[in-house]
């Protein structure tokens, strides 16, 4: 295993799962975010006893925040990320806050195993997409044996895909889809992207030269289309409403408005209405700077990927 203790950068539902499985293969977490406490809090309440070390709060568009949060770290897994705000919120967390982690994390000699997205792209007008892309660069260029995680649509209890049109549906009597629903996604499951990060961190001679400055596409074993995952929910939450498509245009118009209204179970941006109109799906052959998500599991912990026809029903 590699020494020191693991920083998870960026609290939230991935980075508890993430927690979760270190603890259980009992390395020292330190969970560093603007609010960590309520994270650690849950922690503490939902795991086995474990070298579960006290919360530190940084701010990543602030560098003098995280050297002292990640002194003696072996291992900075890096979550930082917002879904809304102004391209120089976009900017400030996903492209230079993640410079900041990956600059702290070489001044004190840690690996670092950075989270993106599926579509990452420094030419795409889309700014969550462009900044996730000049974050990869930058954490690479400081960081080169970085491992870069780049899931599609993640999945499991507390998400905020599922459970949020399960709630949608609710409230309204239908489900809504843009364009048909014909944009294609890979949901992978939160414990398979938090086995991969616990291999990760074992730092052996054997996964370093495979995975060091590597990226590694998420997906699970199934493809769905949008509409085929508003199916999923309302078979899985028992309610039967029709799913209705919307041209872009209007989602473009409905998300102009609803991007400057406070952040509530309705809202929707224009930059998630145009992420909708391209395919959010794994290279179905990785390029030279890839390594296979399938591949890693399979050889590291010997299971498959999750469907998620087995987790949804224990959750919605």
């Amino acid at each position: 295993m590699a020494a020191g203790k693991v920083v998870i950068c960026g609290a939230g539902f991935i980075g508890s799962h993430i927690a979760r499985s270190l603890i259980a293969s009992q390395r020292p977490v330190q969970i560093s975010s603007r609010n960590p406490a309520k994270t650690h809090e849950l922690l503490e309440f939902t795991t086995p006893k474990g070298p579960l070390l006290p919360a530190v709060s940084v701010d990543v568009t602030k560098p003098t925040t995280l050297i002292h949060a990640f002194k003696d770290a072996g291992t900075i897994i890096s979550l930082v990320g917002v879904m809304h705000g102004t391209p120089k919120d976009f900017e400030d967390v996903q492209w230079k806050g993640a410079e900041n982690v990956a600059l702290a994390a070489r001044a004190v000699g840690a690996k670092v195993i950075h989270f993106s997205a599926i579509g990452a792209n420094t030419k795409s007008e889309i700014m969550y997409f462009k900044t996730k892309a000049m974050g990869e660069n930058s954490v690479l260029d400081i960081c080169p044996d970085a491992t870069i995680i780049r899931p599609s649509l993640v999945f499991g209890p507390e998400d905020d895909f599922f459970n949020r049109f399960a709630r949608l549906s609710r409230v309204l009597p239908f489900l809504p889809v843009f364009g048909g629903g014909k944009s294609r996604f890979q949901p992978v499951y939160v414990g398979d992207l938090s086995k991969a990060v616990e291999i990760l961190c074992r730092g052996t001679p054997e996964i370093k030269k495979e995975t060091s400055g590597k990226i590694i596409e998420a997906g699970g074993p199934e493809v769905f289309t949008y509409h085929q995952l508003m199916e999923l929910v309302l078979k899985y939450s028992g309610r039967h409403r029709p799913i209705i498509s919307f041209p872009f245009p209007f989602g473009l118009l409905q998300g102009a408005i609803l991007e400057n209204l406070p952040p509530n179970l309705f809202t929707v941006t224009r930059a998630q209405v145009k992420q909708l109109m391209v395919d959010n799906v794994v290279n179905i052959r990785p390029r030279a700077n890839e390594i296979s998500f399938q591949n890693l599991l399979e050889k590291y912990s010997n299971e498959p990927l999750t469907s998620v026809h087995k987790i949804l029903p224990t959750y919605l």
